[in-house]
């Protein structure tokens, strides 16, 4: 059987939490392949990133094109992006891979508060990336920090779909105060067309939005449509943070196995 292969591009976590690592087993739990372009090396644990070095520009495209030109792709996900130099690169990269479905996951602060995102960076994304996107999936804080002008959610949709992006997943995870329930909601053209709430966790996780965007790509890549997809997605994030587990000395990692594990 023919395995949907997924390009992903995103940094380097050592702590396997978040990144790579998490994107890798995220797509093999849900049964496609990693393709893994490698934007940044980082410094981190599972407490907060200490330094992030860009993968020279050069290098960031000569990595993906070599995979672009041996194996079809059926989807593309975007996590870390460390640069403006990059931000031309890969948007250039999936301007060009267009019609396929590309995910991005705005990584613009790390778990443990440090910002990874100058606000040229946030411009650069805004301007060149978010018109190749085919779904974001920010927090409520990454929706704030790319759509600035807007006060409610339904305004981010709507500003974010002004970018040139059709289809936003608000999660609910970062809102203020915290409630017992995590409101996730999935926008099209800026109307809301789906709304999920999941029983909030007392943990805080380490790659939780790698692993919620990695399982949409997936779902997208199989074929699904954007709500199946956006369902199965939160469901398998839901319960791979239920039975994830505390590594190190900060946030606890998600335990993508889960299936495999009881």
């Amino acid at each position: 059987m023919a395995v949907a292969t997924v390009l992903l591009f995103g940094g380097n976590d050592p702590s396997g939490g978040a990144g790579i690592a998490a994107d890798i087993e995220t797509l093999a739990a849900c049964g496609c392949q990693a393709a893994p372009v490698v934007t940044a090396l980082t410094v981190q644990d599972s407490v907060d990133v200490q330094r992030v070095v860009a993968t020279p520009a050069e290098l960031l495209q000569a990595q993906a094109m070599a995979v672009i030109a041996d194996m079809p792709l059926a989807a593309v996900k975007i996590g870390l992006i460390a640069s403006l130099e990059s931000v031309e690169v890969v948007a250039a990269i999936c301007h060009r891979l267009s019609p396929l479905p590309i995910v991005l996951d705005p990584v613009l602060s790390a778990g443990g508060g440090s910002p990874l995102a100058t606000r040229a960076l946030i411009t650069a994304l805004r301007h060149r990336l978010l018109p190749a996107v085919t779904v974001l999936t920010p927090n409520i804080d990454e929706a704030a920090q790319l759509a600035p002008e807007a006060v409610t959610l339904t305004e981010m949709a709507q500003s974010l779909t002004r970018d040139g992006v059709p289809w936003q997943l608000i999660t609910g995870t970062h809102e203020h105060p915290p409630k017992k329930e995590v409101h996730n909601r999935l926008f099209q053209q800026g109307e809301e067309r789906l709304s999920t709430a999941w029983p909030r966790l007392e943990a805080t996780y380490h790659g939780s939005g790698c692993t919620l965007a990695s399982a949409l790509a997936a779902g997208l890549a199989r074929g699904e449509e954007m709500i199946v997809a956006a369902e199965q997605a939160q469901r398998f994030t839901w319960e791979s943070l239920r039975a994830g587990a505390r590594l190190g000395r900060g946030q606890w990692h998600p335990n993508r196995r889960y299936l495999h594990s009881v």
